[in-house]
């Protein structure tokens, strides 16, 4: 991870606003996070997930504050879900609960600052130069609090998503997604399934960095049972599918965060139209 000091970065233009709410459904609201505070509670959530729930190891600052922190979340855009229908603490005004969140990154801001999260893991030059004068999204440190994993709260994050890249007049999304484990041979099923039936077109694969490449072709295509994989997977992963979204070569370790991750891609343009016209302008559902 590199560690430029925020600082020393140059200024950018202003942010485009969008507005202060991207949805609702019932108590759930769905909007970007207004400031340090917010961005702090959508690091502890990070924390509770990633590292009280699942088996990463915090290090530094995430476990001196018992947030998940790195040098990305100055730059970023957090995209919040939050349930207005808690009870508030004694003596405390009442504020909602954030209970997911995702981590968002554009192109013109990583080009000014050190570029992407996931080019830590993956060689993703050539396919930003095959790209140039596209304007990518990464999207990252995605998590959900555990009783809220459901399609509602999941719909609502990608309302909010969606709503961001038409705003930003997004062309593809980028990043890196998470199988639980560190073990490829245990993971030999999900990794071969995206290998042979879910990998991005040449022009929009990148391959796991050389000194970090995990083959994910483990099994022949003839001997993965499509129906058992599908329900191996994650659900973010399996909502990717769904949306049509593409992988690429290569998994990579992250020890810190005990996962396997894969290059994820989604051109804007190769979505499913059921899902544009699900989230679009004319969907009504999430309207704030």
């Amino acid at each position: 991870m590199r560690e430029t000091a925020t600082r020393l970065l140059p200024r950018l233009a202003p942010p485009i606003e969008l507005p202060q709410a991207l949805g609702r459904l019932g108590s759930l609201e769905v909007r970007l996070a207004s400031g340090e505070r917010e961005v702090k509670r959508a690091q502890r959530l990070r924390y509770k997930v990633f590292y009280e729930e699942m088996s990463a190891v915090p290090v530094g600052l995430a476990a001196l504050k018992r947030r998940d922190i790195d040098a990305y979340d100055e730059i970023c855009d957090h995209l919040l879900v939050l349930d207005h229908d808690v009870k508030p603490k004694p003596f405390q005004a009442h504020k909602p609960k954030v209970v997911g969140t995702y981590r968002l990154l554009r192109q013109q801001v990583a080009d000014a600052h050190f570029g992407f999260y996931t080019a830590d893991e993956f060689d993703i030059a050539p396919l930003l130069a095959r790209h140039r004068g596209k304007n990518l999204l990464e999207l990252g440190r995605s998590c959900v609090l555990k009783p809220y994993r459901n399609k509602k709260t999941v719909e609502l994050l990608w309302a909010g998503l969606w709503a961001y890249v038409q705003r930003h007049r997004v062309d593809a999304m980028i990043g890196c997604a998470s199988l639980e484990g560190t073990d490829p041979d245990r993971l030999a099923v999900p990794l071969s399934f995206l290998h042979h039936f879910a990998a991005a077109e040449p022009e929009w694969r990148a391959r796991a960095l050389p000194g970090r490449y995990i083959g994910m072709d483990r099994l022949a295509a003839d001997a993965i049972d499509r129906k058992a994989a599908l329900l191996s997977l994650p659900p973010l992963v399996k909502a990717y599918l769904r949306v049509g979204a593409k992988f690429g070569d290569g998994a990579v370790i992250d020890r810190q965060f005990g996962t396997t991750d894969v290059f994820v891609v989604m051109p804007v343009e190769a979505i499913s139209g059921r899902y544009l016209s699900y989230f679009g302008p004319a969907a009504q559902r999430y309207a704030a």
